[in-house]
Formats: structure tokens, C-alpha cells, sequence
């Protein structure tokens, strides 16, 4: 409008100093809502694709929040913003998010509602139609849990385990009797971790132990020693972030932690969440819907397969 014809940008607006004009951010605005033709439609629609990837090869979080391409951009979460937005998308998003190769998230948490969890519920293959009109009890439950410091907006591996146990979907595939964990000190050394556990896999009773790089990673450690014999293919799940935060800081040590574990495998990746005073606990009670999650997956996969079989 002013006789600029060209933009001078880079992609998530990485540079020096304050950075640069962001592209990602100027393309669209300049294409869906000032009418310029930037790029093709096809090439617009890949758009979050090499957001993601510039991020990566720059060795870069893409921030959640990011206009038009990060991951919170078409995020809703309030009860009314999802039921309006499954009637309507243009209620409460101002373009497609699908023209920039984005998606809509329903995020289930305190301020959900039946419909966030249906939503959400669908996206993962369950049919909550299943539970007699018990939707609401578990949208109760997902609210006591969050106010006692749970957080599944970010943890969709455990809410998936949730609804799954809800509808007796899943059955877990371990149980734990007992674990020890050891941590010396001597001297100047450094510190050395030690897990021993007594596991039930099926019918049989399983001793282990293992060290780790702190209590954590030896618990890890000792837990897929002793499932790899019956589930192979856990070599291949690898826990890739570990997050803690404390939810009230003026209890000092004795504050409740929440703690994130990111996991993945070959094809993707999921999130889980623990919470105790214990950072311990929390850590196992994330750790197991870790890899209790691959399981399932595992599971799941095993009844595809069948089912493919059979239509053969």
C-alpha cells in the first residue's frame, strides 16, 4: 500500500539479536487476510511442516503460542468454546487452521466440559457413547485430578489411559509389588543410584535391578529389564524429556512436583504426568503410564493386524 514490494524475513523470525520479521506469521496475514498472492495454496498448506522443521535443524523449541503455526494456535479449551467450535469452526478461529497445515486441539482440563472430552475422546478412536452416560462422572474425575495438581492438557497419553481403563479397554500389562531405590554418596564421588523391583507380568513374578544416572533413569532402566523379555520391542521406546515443576513453592521441599515424561518410539511420541509430594512417586506414577501407553499401543497395533488378517 505504501510501495513495499518486497518483505524481508526468515522463518520463526530466528536471527540475530531480536530476530527477524517472521515469515510464518507475515505469509498468512498477507495471503488470507490482505488478499496477496505469496505463495501457492499447496505450499501454504505445508507451512507448519517447515516451521517444525526449521525449529529442529536449528536446535529450537517452536513456542506453543506462535501465530498460525505453533502448537496452541487453534487450541480451545473452555466447555463452550468446544461445543460452539465442533458446531462451527469460524466461531472461535479465524481462518481453517488446516490452510496453514495446522489443527484444531480440544484440550481437556479443569475448565472442560463433556464436550471437550468427546471431542478429544474421538480424536483418540474412543467412543465414550460406551459409558451408559457416565461421560460426566469422568469429566468430574479429570477435574479432581486436575485440582489436585494433574495437568492432561499436556499429558495425552495419560488421559488416554484414563478413558481406556474407564471402559475396561485396556487392561494393564504389569503390576507392581514393590521397589527399592539405593543412592550413595561418598566422599567427593559422584553419587551412584540403584533400583531393584519385584514386578507381576502375567502369571509370573519378576525380581530386577539396575543402576541409572540418578534414582529416575535407574527406575527406568530397572522397569524395561524386566518387561523386555516379554515385550521386545520396549527397546525401542525411549524416554526423550524429563520435566518437573514445583506446584507450590512455599512448602520448600515438602512441595507437591509435577512431573512431565515425553516418550517415543519409531512412529511417535506421547506424553504422561505424575504429581506427589514424593518427586519419587511422581516420577513412577508418570513413568508407568509411560510405558504402560506403549503397551497399549502395542495392543492396538496386534488388533489391527488381526483384524486385517481376517478381512484377507
Amino acid at each position: 500500500r505504501a510501495g513495499a514490494v518486497q518483505v524481508q524475513g526468515t522463518i520463526n523470525g530466528y536471527g540475530e539479536r531480536c530476530g527477524n520479521c517472521n515469515l510464518c506469521s507475515v505469509i498468512p496475514n498477507l495471503q488470507l487476510k490482505g488478499g496477496y498472492q505469496c505463495i501457492p495454496e499447496d505450499k501454504l498448506k505445508m507451512l507448519t511442516e517447515v516451521a517444525l522443521y526449521v525449529s529442529e535443524v536449528a536446535n529450537q523449541v517452536l513456542p506453543n503460542n506462535q501465530p498460525f503455526v505453533g502448537r496452541s494456535a487453534f487450541a480451545h479449551k473452555g466447555g463452550i468454546h468446544a461445543s460452539a467450535i465442533l458446531k462451527d469452526g469460524q466461531t472461535y478461529e479465524h481462518i481453517p487452521p488446516e490452510k496453514v497445515g495446522n489443527k484444531r486441539r480440544v484440550i481437556v482440563s479443569e475448565l472442560s466440559g463433556a464436550s471437550n472430552l468427546k471431542y478429544k475422546a474421538k480424536e483418540m478412536g474412543i467412543d465414550l457413547d460406551a459409558l451408559n452416560g457416565h461421560t460426566r462422572k469422568i469429566v468430574e474425575k479429570i477435574k479432581q485430578l486436575e485440582h489436585e495438581g494433574f495437568q492432561f492438557e499436556s499429558a495425552e497419553g495419560s488421559l488416554e489411559l484414563l478413558l481406556r481403563k474407564a471402559l475396561k479397554e485396556y487392561v494393564q500389562s504389569f503390576v507392581l509389588d514393590s521397589f527399592r531405590l539405593i543412592i550413595e554418596k561418598q566422599g567427593d564421588k559422584e553419587s551412584t543410584s540403584e533400583a531393584v523391583m519385584k514386578l507381576k507380568v502375567g502369571d509370573e513374578i519378576v525380581h530386577t535391578a539396575a543402576e541409572g544416572n540418578g534414582p529416575v533413569n535407574a527406575l527406568d532402566n530397572c522397569l524395561r529389564k524386566a518387561l523386555e523379555e516379554f515385550y521386545p520391542f520396549i527397546k525401542n521406546v525411549h524416554l526423550t524429556d524429563y520435566k518437573v515443576r514445583v506446584l507450590d513453592e512455599k512448602d520448600g521441599t515438602a512441595a507437591k512436583v509435577r512431573v512431565f515424561i515425553e516418550t517415543r518410539d519409531a512412529t511417535s511420541s506421547w506424553t504422561t504426568v505424575g504429581v506427589s509430594e514424593n518427586i519419587i512417586e511422581a516420577s513412577w506414577q508418570a513413568l508407568m503410564d509411560s510405558i504402560d501407553y506403549a503397551l497399549l499401543k502395542y495392543q492396538k497395533e496386534q488388533s489391527k493386524r488381526k483384524a486385517e488378517k481376517r478381512s484377507e
